[in-house]
């Protein structure tokens, strides 16, 4: 069950949680991201796009089709 177009949207921690505001810390383990270099797909929603849009200096998303 994806967004309208049935886009999966691949997304990975690349710098670690140390630092960084508690707010931050519970949306990133929402989006199912535990720990630096882990990856998650996720359907592209704008939900979803919120949650990285807030955190977006801690990750990396690519998108597929």
């Amino acid at each position: 069950m994806a967004g309208s177009d049935g886009k999966i949207l691949r997304v990975k921690l690349v710098k670690g949680l140390m630092g960084t505001k508690q707010q931050h810390r519970a949306t990133v383990r929402g989006l199912g991201l535990r720990r630096r270099n882990s990856s998650v797909e996720l359907p592209d929603t704008p939900a979803v796009r919120g949650m990285i849009n807030r955190v977006s200096y801690l990750l990396d998303v690519t998108e597929s089709a």
